[in-house]
């Protein structure tokens, strides 16, 4: 399997193109382009923070905004997966090249709008910093970026390659992702802080249960490096980082052993 990723390098112009293709598709005839990567973003951002309030949950404009961020590269990857085989029947029948050129340059794209995202997230909690005197205790903890990053994609890998691969056998795949996301959000710490489950009366065992979504550490770890905000290192926070290994593999090896059928099915 190793291999057989590793021979990507010999398409690396393939990949680039193709990622400045999504690039271009996802911004074409926008008169803002980029901007509505992080207006996006802060509406939402803006929209749950009200709502919050009404509901009398406590959480910070940075640490919700960090959080809207990281799931929103989530979702995003995750949503154009289903099609990323799907949406270039002609190309994958016609042509021989791996076909994890597609979900790779998908990630690729989405990757490039994310860490931009980041760039105006550090002003921005700058800013908030300085007008409200929020207490920022990043520091060193910043050095751990590409480490976190790293575990996002590691995520994505797997779960893109599979669910790319799935809807080629089962086209339901495409209505039911939304479904899946809006479960999988409401299961992660996006729109309250991590304290709400640490708080919770059933104690360390319901906490040890939570984490073991892949996204929590994922989510919590963003926290801990642009606000200082430490994750709760319990056994299942180490174990879902486990579990993000095993989808890693899991989701490359399914794909890898149906990519001889594509054509096929299309």
């Amino acid at each position: 399997m190793l291999k057989r990723i590793l021979e990507l390098r010999r398409w690396g112009d393939l990949i680039r193109n193709m990622v400045l293709r999504n690039l271009r598709v996802r911004y074409k005839g926008s008169a803002l382009g980029f901007l509505w990567t992080m207006l996006s973003p802060l509406f939402m951002m803006l929209i749950y923070f009200v709502f919050l309030r009404l509901l009398k949950i406590r959480i910070e404009l940075p640490e919700l905004l960090t959080g809207i961020l990281a799931w929103s590269f989530f979702s995003t990857c995750l949503s154009d997966s289903v099609a990323a085989i799907t949406a270039n029947p002609s190309l994958i029948k016609r042509t021989a090249f791996p076909k994890l050129v597609f979900p790779v340059s998908m990630i690729a794209a989405n990757l490039i709008n994310f860490l931009l995202s980041l760039a105006v997230l550090v002003l921005f909690i700058a800013g908030y910093a300085v007008f409200t005197g929020y207490a920022v205790g990043a520091g060193w903890a910043l050095l751990a970026l590409p480490a976190v990053v790293g575990l996002n994609l590691l995520l994505l890998f797997g779960l893109c390659n599979f669910f790319s691969c799935l809807n080629v056998y089962f086209r339901d795949m495409e209505h039911l992702m939304g479904i899946l996301l809006l479960s999988w959000f409401f299961l992660t710490p996006v729109m309250y802080p991590i304290e709400k489950v640490t708080e919770s009366r059933s104690g360390e065992l319901l906490l040890n249960l939570y984490c073991l979504n892949p996204m929590v550490p994922v989510v919590t770890l963003y926290r801990w490096v642009f606000l200082g905000k430490i994750p709760p290192l319990v056994a299942g926070f180490w174990v879902s980082i486990g579990i993000t290994l095993l989808l890693a593999l899991g989701g490359t090896a399914f794909f890898l052993k149906r990519e001889p059928l594509f054509a096929d099915e299309m």
